[in-house]
């Protein structure tokens, strides 16, 4: 039977395996390992410098670990010593992988000089080739999908900050990735401004997309995620279902971060 069920088990989208991160002498992350499964939501949270928003960069190569394997659907990254440094061999594959794993950062990000509409279907058109009808028609579906799709003619100076942060996540579904990231989505918007966002991601979240969600918002990391990680000082602290992290926990550091969060 545990033959039976390896063989057929499906790959992870995502494997991040004792991942080590330093900057000079300051250790950020101090051996990861996270596994994120087709339609897994993993919610990481932790205080701030707990090497969250490290680990995340990580994953899609913006930020290069000095120690452990990053493996994207089944094919791991390859390294080589260059300049002291360590370097992927294959710029092909981190092309590959940053075209696949869709990233919505804090501060949005959008080009000010394009329209909403142009900003969506930008990298399609360049990255991907895509016909510019089809990428136009596409851009137009996601934007509705998101609520925002009367702003496509708009510049983003013209829309508040919940817009721009949908406008931003409808700039990532454009690309049709496999997974997901989002880097404190909601962290820079006004409450109410947020909850706009929020119903976005559980929308996604409904769709069975696989997403990496590193966030200050207990709520949404409770509704969203089918698994909790909790980093203190750049180790998992404790990791489980939300049930688990959010009522049951053992772990004295992370009682104290919910009590704090207000959580509990």
């Amino acid at each position: 039977m545990d033959t039976q069920q390896a063989i057929t088990a499906p790959t992870p989208v995502i494997e991040l395996k004792n991942i080590h991160k330093s900057y000079g002498a300051l250790e950020v992350l101090k051996g990861i390992t996270v596994n994120a499964k087709r339609g897994d939501v993993i919610a990481l949270i932790g205080s701030s410098g707990s090497g969250k928003s490290t680990l995340l960069r990580c994953a899609n190569l913006l930020e290069i670990p000095q120690q452990g394997d990053i493996i994207f659907q089944g094919k791991r990254v390859e390294w080589q010593q260059k300049h002291n440094a360590r370097t992927p061999t294959d710029p092909n594959h981190v092309r590959a992988i940053r075209t696949n794993l869709s990233m919505v950062f804090q501060q949005f990000n959008l080009w000010a000089h394009l329209t909403i509409l142009q900003n969506v279907i930008e990298a399609p058109l360049s990255v991907l080739g895509k016909d510019p009808k089809e990428a136009e028609a596409f851009g137009r579906e996601l934007l509705e999908k998101v609520g925002i799709g009367d702003k496509c003619d708009n510049y983003p100076s013209q829309l508040s900050g919940g817009q721009q942060q949908r406008a931003a996540i409808a700039r990532a579904l454009a690309m049709e990735p496999a997974a997901m990231l989002f880097d404190e989505p909601t962290s820079a918007l006004d409450p109410e401004l947020e909850a706009e966002v929020v119903r976005v991601i559980k929308g996604l979240a409904k769709e069975g997309r696989t997403m990496l969600i590193v966030t200050h918002d207990m709520k949404l990391a409770r509704d969203v995620a089918n698994h909790i990680i909790f980093l203190h000082e750049g180790l998992i602290e404790e990791e489980g279902t939300p049930e688990a992290v959010f009522s049951h926990t053992n772990s004295t550091r992370l009682k104290s971060f919910l009590s704090a969060s207000g959580a509990v």
